[in-house]
């Protein structure tokens, strides 16, 4: 169905716009890149999908912070990889990112 993202300065107290946002999928020898975006002024990708099909599978969102957070970042990438079960739902993957640290879970 849909792939979306977004992604909350919790150091800053807003939105992380400007975060490019790398979506891959395993296909059983590796990791097959999908597409890429950016967050818009409000932190979120709305669709990551584009026109690829969610199907079910491993899947990994690479999100490039260090550009964001700048030179000092202590993690300048986070890979979140997640498994999808039910292609016909909405799936929402968060990052809740702060500069020592950060978190996500499943969204709605």
């Amino acid at each position: 169905m849909s792939l979306s993202t977004h992604v909350l300065d919790t150091g800053r107290g807003r939105p992380a716009s400007g975060v490019s946002v790398r979506l891959e999928a395993f296909d059983g020898n590796g990791w097959r890149p999908m597409t890429s975006a950016t967050t818009d002024t409000d932190g979120r990708i709305g669709d990551l999908l584009g026109e690829e099909p969610l199907v079910r599978g491993e899947y990994r969102l690479t999100f490039e912070v260090g550009a964001y957070l700048g030179d000092d970042a202590f993690y300048p990438e986070i890979a979140v990889v997640f498994r999808v079960d039910s292609p016909e739902e909405h799936h929402h993957i968060p990052l809740l990112l702060s500069p020592f640290g950060y978190s996500t879970y499943r969204g709605s």
